[in-house]
């Protein structure tokens, strides 16, 4: 391997990873009438589930939708597909649509920013064995 293809791999990966997605658009929720039916990654859609539609993004992508007029965000999972559209970036779960103030007016403003693992608000690590036997003896 000669030093130009060693710089040009270390380019690509360094290069390849760090793109955020990031963009500004109108959001919709889905209807009431779509409960329980089959969403494009196979889960059935729940509209007490902080989940979303977006045209690109790969299933299970974590984002955060913040509502530009109010503030409110909340973060989302993406597990289905919408169609792209010139009109909305971004279908959320009525409970998401519930936290960001949208389903009044049914479409609002919103920023979308993909999240990373390590953008994710860390879970407490779960009790050792020993500690929940301990609690429940007591």
């Amino acid at each position: 391997m000669n030093i130009n293809s060693i710089i040009l791999v270390c380019v690509f990966f360094f290069m390849s990873g760090s793109k955020v997605y990031i963009a500004d658009g109108k959001a919709s929720f889905y209807s009431d009438k779509m409960q329980g039916r089959p969403t494009a990654s196979g889960e059935r859609y729940d509209k007490t589930q902080l989940t979303a539609a977006h045209a690109s993004l790969p299933f299970n992508t974590r984002v955060l939708v913040t509502n530009t007029r109010n503030g409110k965000s909340v973060v989302v999972k993406v597990n289905d597909r919408m169609s792209r559209s010139r009109h909305t970036i971004i279908d959320v779960s009525r409970a998401a649509a519930l936290q960001l103030d949208l389903v009044r007016e049914g479409v609002g403003t919103v920023r979308v920013k993909e999240l990373k693992d390590s953008d994710l608000p860390q879970q407490e690590a779960p009790l050792a064995v020993s500690e929940a036997e301990a609690t429940t003896k007591e």
